[in-house]
């Protein structure tokens, strides 16, 4: 195995840096849709108790 240079090592910082930017956009953006749609969910379960409508909470 050989010993990576100076400027390797740098290139594989910067692309582990780059992957891990990524990995917490899509974990932010996976939180952010969840908690939009439970949002929405709550909204509607409002609105359907509001309009007279049965409400199930299971099934």
């Amino acid at each position: 195995m050989r010993r990576l240079t100076a400027e390797e090592l740098q290139a594989r910082n910067k692309r582990n840096l780059a992957i891990a930017g990524a990995l917490v956009a899509f974990i932010v953006l996976v939180f952010t849709v969840t908690v939009l749609n439970l949002k929405r969910n709550i909204d509607a379960r409002k609105d359907a108790i509001a309009a007279g409508q049965p409400v199930e909470y299971t099934r």
